[in-house]
């Protein structure tokens, strides 16, 4: 004889789970929920009723709900594909704007976005990889690849710019060593392993649930912190999994649980839930970008920036990645070549979101990096990894120049490769200074083991 398992096991105060849903889950959630807000019903009734608080407060009911709440937090996390987030940070309220960093994984050829024009050392080093003349012209005698025309408009308002240069003596020539110190901010056993961007979150104030974003399906290292960032692919995917017949009750449920019960996971909750319904509120029709805009490759993220930033979820730190750099040959720096093609394709993206933000544009900084630069010399038609890579900044302020930061030539290089002259960190955290309004020692707390040195990077 077969022996068939209930799904369902009874709750003496709900015999017939299966009239609130087919899931097992979400109907015991909804159960367990009524029957916490009957009691509680009951409670306050009786507290109405009870002439002395002392005996109010000795009595060993109406705690219902806090002692419940280690097991609703589990299922309400198994139900939910959403991160529930704090909001614990509260200092002084900053500057309104979104910061988004977008990094370049494979440590991006510096020398092949951002030149000297008719350098020798290059001509004598890397006759062939040297900018074409269609390239645009910058600041201190510095030409830009034609890869990024499509960002054209914003040179001439003054709104792109370059740091050349960059570097940090914690980089050593190894992916994911370098990557990792420049999302944390440092080496892991001085940051303790959390990012740069989670601690810069510390200093914006309080936020939306969206306030820290990472696009993609897991968290870059510079969001891995204490300030509950969500990672997602699309707006659309941040839903509450089970059957939509049942959603809004489950949601209900939710909220009913973790409301009142003087718990820290309470505000977690809240959040998250509010974070549902935004993503929910957003998706509700097919997102349509400003006229003629049109985002493809790396630009379906920025897309999804786009949606969250136009519709109000108030974002203030964010983050895109990006691979294809690592271009040890056939590097192709000219036109229709293969860093040409993944620098155009990124130039393209950033044109068509700053397009589309339109007026809210002027709240928001890109910042583009990668976590090292590469050789001088070419090595048969493509590059070994280096040092002195370039930082771009893309803003709706205006910039100090389209070519920032020191610069004092290829005439000593470092071992092979361009020089530091322009600390990554200082690079950072400038960016981050002059987008919020913070103050220097706040930047000081973002690079525990640097001494930070702000940079004219803004007009």
């Amino acid at each position: 004889m077969e022996m068939t398992v209930n799904p369902y096991p009874l709750h003496p105060e709900c015999p017939d789970l299966r009239r609130l849903a087919d899931n097992p889950a979400e109907a015991l959630l909804r159960a367990e929920a009524g029957i916490v807000a009957a009691e509680n019903a009951a409670e306050a009734d009786r507290y109405r009723r009870l002439e002395e608080l002392e005996e109010a407060q000795h009595d060993g009911r109406g705690v219902t709900r806090r002692t419940f709440v280690a097991g609703a937090a589990a299922t309400a996390t198994a139900l939910a594909t959403a991160q529930f987030v704090t909001t614990s940070a509260s200092f002084a309220a900053t500057k309104t704007g979104t910061l988004i960093h977008v990094f370049l994984y494979g440590g991006l050829d510096g020398l092949s976005l951002v030149a000297p024009a008719d350098d020798p050392v290059l001509t004598k080093t890397r006759p062939d990889l040297l900018l074409g003349n269609d390239s645009l012209a910058l600041g201190r005698g510095f030409k830009l690849t034609s890869a990024f025309a499509p960002l054209e408009k914003w040179l001439k308002a003054g709104q792109l710019g370059f740091v050349p240069a960059v570097s940090d003596p914690r980089l050593s020539r190894s992916h994911f060593q370098a990557a990792d110190a420049c999302n944390l901010g440092g080496l892991p056993s001085e940051t303790a392993g959390r990012g740069w961007l989670d601690s810069l979150v510390d200093s914006l104030g309080k936020g939306t649930a969206f306030r820290s974003v990472g696009i993609g399906s897991t968290l870059p290292r510079s969001l891995v912190g204490v300030n509950g960032a969500l990672a997602l692919n699309s707006v659309g995917e941040l839903r509450l999994n089970g059957d939509d017949r049942y959603r809004a009750a489950t949601e209900k449920a939710i909220r009913g649980l973790f409301t009142g019960i003087n718990h820290p996971v309470e505000e977690a909750v809240q959040e998250g839930m509010s974070a549902l319904a935004t993503a929910q509120k957003l998706a509700a029709k097919p997102y349509q970008p400003l006229a003629g805009v049109q985002y493809d490759g790396v630009g379906r993220s920025f897309q999804q920036l786009a949606q969250l930033i136009k519709g109000g979820a108030n974002v203030r730190v964010a983050t895109v990645g990006m691979g294809g750099y690592d271009t040890h040959e056939n590097q192709g720096t000219r036109e229709g070549g293969q860093l040409w093609r993944r620098l155009n394709e990124l130039a393209t993206a950033m044109a068509a979101f700053f397009t589309d933000l339109g007026d809210k544009a002027a709240d928001v900084t890109i910042m583009v990096s990668s976590e090292f630069g590469r050789r001088v010399a070419s090595n048969q038609g493509g590059t070994d990894h280096g040092h002195g890579g370039v930082v771009t900044i893309l803003s709706g302020r205006r910039l100090a120049g389209s070519l920032l930061g020191t610069w004092s030539g290829l005439n000593d290089l470092d071992s092979g490769d361009v020089p530091e002259y322009n600390n990554m960190f200082n690079v950072y955290g400038s960016v981050a200074q002059g987008r919020f309004g913070l103050t220097t020692a706040q930047v000081d707390k973002i690079f525990p083991r640097q001494k930070y040195t702000p940079m004219k990077l803004y007009a």
